[in-house]
């Protein structure tokens, strides 16, 4: 079986965004459902999202709280945020596959890919 994994790189200093919060969430006609939350560890990680019986095949979406990150480390941002949080939606199509989606951000910026 695949997993789903996630990572923030905080590209303002070049590290790892440790504490940022995450939210993970199903999405179908009938609207989202949450999966699971979790907070970076200190190499901007969360364990594992989805693994084994629980990577399925569908939309989903991950949520980061990054204005939060970034004002809890005390930069300055405006009221309101410009990023604030971010909603990364994406598809899972092979359950077998490892899907990694990280958060590349700044508090103007923000990008993803699909790793693996």
């Amino acid at each position: 079986m695949g997993k789903l994994s996630t990572h923030v790189l905080d590209i303002t200093v070049g590290k790892p965004g440790a504490g940022v919060s995450v939210a993970l969430y199903a999405v179908d006609e009938a609207g989202k459902v949450l999966l699971k939350s979790d907070v970076t560890n200190a190499d901007g990680r969360c364990a594992p999202l989805l693994e084994g019986d629980t990577m399925k095949v569908g939309k989903y979406e991950l949520v980061f709280k990054a204005g939060d990150y970034f004002a809890a480390r005390g930069v300055e941002l405006p009221s309101p945020r410009f990023v604030d949080q971010v909603t990364l939606a994406f598809g899972i199509a092979d359950a077998m596959q490892n899907y990694h989606v990280p958060l590349v951000v700044s508090p103007w910026a923000y990008s993803t890919y699909r790793g693996s």
